[in-house]
């Protein structure tokens, strides 16, 4: 409900973004208005509920991001301004709560991936595979931010989802080419990532490393 009232998203990109049908996510809308209706909920939460409800925000802001980075819908591979606003909202939870983990976690993660928006199309709008990428084109501003970020997060715990993710970009940031990504590294960050928040995107992406690791077979075993 609050990526359709802050965000601007379709009832058709939430859904993709959460791996359902169209028509659950609509139910599932409509079945959220009727409980704050009933509810009377306000935007100020008692206390105790502060650590579920950020935990929400964060996730709100994570899919508003990502439909931003990779658009779902329209004419255009992303949308700027979306992802723009994204950072800008994060920015706000970090100023608020600096020493929230997972809060520079998030903040990083969407610095780190950012950073490659320019070298990620064709000057026609086609997409470019990560490997083929310009990585001159990288901007070294927000890759020095982001990386400094998650270098910090990860240092105060407790390990979350948004900290590893941003731990992966910034491995893949540190490599000069495609060749000399570490991915050891990136395969030990997804074991992590597939037990603190298993999903069927983490265990693609996990495969993935794997097949770098240990070739094409071991890949599609994990995915088997």
């Amino acid at each position: 409900l609050t990526l359709r009232a802050v965000g601007g998203l379709t009832t058709a990109e939430i859904a993709r973004a959460f791996l359902v049908p169209e028509a659950t996510m609509a139910q599932r809308i409509s079945r959220a208005k009727q409980r704050i209706a009933a509810a009377g909920a306000s935007f100020a939460p008692p206390p105790g509920e502060w650590a579920g409800r950020l935990a929400v925000v964060l996730h709100v802001l994570y899919l508003m991001f990502n439909e931003g980075y990779a658009a779902t819908s329209g004419p255009d591979a992303s949308r700027p301004e979306l992802t723009a606003e994204a950072i800008r909202l994060t920015r706000a939870v970090h100023r608020s709560l600096p020493e929230d983990a997972e809060v520079a976690g998030l903040l990083s993660l969407m610095l780190l991936t950012e950073a490659r928006h320019p070298a990620r199309t064709t000057a026609d709008g086609g997409l470019v595979p990560l490997a083929e990428q310009d990585r001159s084109l990288w901007r070294p501003d927000l890759i020095e931010e982001g990386t400094g970020l998650v270098t910090g997060a990860l240092t105060r715990g407790p390990l979350g989802p948004y900290q590893l993710q941003a731990a992966i970009a910034a491995v893949h940031a540190e490599a000069r080419d495609a060749e000399e990504t570490d991915w050891p590294q990136i395969l030990a960050l997804y074991d992590l990532l597939e037990r603190v928040a298993p999903s069927p995107v983490v265990t693609l992406n996990r495969a993935v490393a794997v097949a770098m690791v240990n070739g094409p077979q071991a890949g599609l075993d994990v995915l088997a």
